[in-house]
C-alpha cells in the first residue's frame, strides 16, 4: 500500500486550511454582492429570471 513517507507539519496543514478558508470567504462576499446588487435593481451583466405571472392564456 502507499503510505506517506513523512508527517505533514502543523505549518503546512493550517498554510492549506488557510488558503481554502480564504477562496471561500471571497466567494460568499462576491455572492452577497451580486444578491445586492439583483435586489436593488443595479445588477449588469447579471441575468436573473424573473418569474412571470400566469394570468392570462388564450
Amino acid at each position: 500500500m502507499a503510505v506517506p513517507k513523512k508527517k505533514t507539519s502543523k505549518g503546512k496543514r493550517n498554510q492549506r486550511h488557510a488558503t481554502w478558508k480564504g477562496k471561500a470567504a471571497i466567494a460568499a462576499q462576491k455572492a452577497l454582492s451580486i444578491g445586492k446588487a439583483v435586489l436593488s435593481g443595479r445588477a449588469q451583466g447579471f441575468v436573473y429570471p424573473v418569474a412571470e405571472e400566469e394570468g392570462d392564456e388564450a
